[in-house]
């Protein structure tokens, strides 16, 4: 009998990871439908995708690229950055698969995205800044650790989805099965770019340890920490002191 149930445990147990394998990238990406709030966006043509890009043209030097949360549809970001940043052209991304864009997100296929958007953009304007939040801090870690991104910032950021991941269900092994690990303190030691980080002081998702984590990741003198006091992962832009923080750098 014991035997039995410790085969049935077991079985059990093989059967949880293999639904974790096989739908992991669905607890990762949430595809937001498209709208008419997307019609017109900009096409870029990428190696097996079409990526929308809601953009605010400006002409001269100055342009922000901006990398949305997993669940976020960057279209309605458009408004407040262009407020915010009445100098610089804006690009705000639509990762595959959401709001229009071909293909299916899986993270090498975003880092490619990413570097692609980034020099087209720097193609047009010398001096691009970057702006990740959640998901898209991670892609926008890597870009300024390889390209000439003249600021960086970095809205509830994550040390690793992996770590997310361990916390979330530890009683799965994720180190074996988690294939888009998304592990920003690899990237944070190569950033030389004034970088600031936005956290929420109530992050439910992330937690201030974390935080302090991929903070010290970076070398020293490149990052500066802001916390939100009283914000939580989603509601960190609603925070009056987020949008001077956002604008002022600091």
């Amino acid at each position: 009998m014991l035997w039995s149930l410790l085969a049935i445990a077991a079985c059990a147990y093989a059967g949880l990871c293999l639904v974790f394998l096989v739908f992991q990238r669905s607890f990762i990406y949430m595809p937001t439908p498209e709208t008419p709030a997307h019609a017109s966006a900009v096409v870029l043509e990428v190696p097996g995708a079409q990526l929308r890009i809601s953009a605010r043209p400006h002409d001269g030097p100055k342009a922000l690229v901006y990398f949305g949360g997993n669940a976020e549809d960057v279209a309605y970001t458009l408004p407040e950055l262009a407020t915010a940043f009445p100098d610089r052209a804006i690009y705000l991304v639509h990762y595959r698969g959401y709001s229009g864009s071909t293909g299916r997100p899986a993270e090498a296929a975003l880092r490619r995205d990413a570097r692609a958007v980034f020099r087209m953009a720097h193609d047009r304007h010398a001096d691009v800044m970057v702006v990740g939040r959640s998901l898209g801090s991670s892609l926008a870690i890597q870009l300024a650790a390889e390209e000439p991104v003249s600021r960086l910032v970095l809205i509830a950021p994550f040390e690793s989805i992996l770590a997310i991941a361990k916390r979330v269900a530890p009683f799965l092994p994720m180190g074996l099965l988690l294939r888009d690990a998304y592990e920003s303190w690899r990237y944070a030691p190569r950033v030389n770019c004034p970088t600031l980080i936005l956290a929420a002081s109530h992050d439910e998702l992330v937690p201030m340890g974390d935080t302090q984590k991929l903070l010290a990741a970076f070398r020293p003198g490149v990052a500066t920490l802001r916390v939100i006091d009283g914000a939580d992962h989603n509601s960190l832009s609603d925070a009056g002191e987020f949008r001077e923080a956002l604008v002022n750098g600091r």
